[in-house]
């Protein structure tokens, strides 16, 4: 089943991106953000 938080608040957080660039949250404050969270078969193993 799919849930949609749309105009929900999340935590702040920061990750790596695939190019190395540190991105967090807040920091894109004010801008439209889609989060896209998914796991591979096997747990990605």
């Amino acid at each position: 089943m799919v849930e949609s938080y749309l105009g929900k608040t999340v935590p702040d957080f920061t990750l790596e991106a695939s190019d190395g660039q540190t991105i967090t949250l807040s920091n894109l404050k004010g801008q439209k953000v889609l989060l896209y969270f998914f796991t591979s078969p096997g747990g990605g193993n």
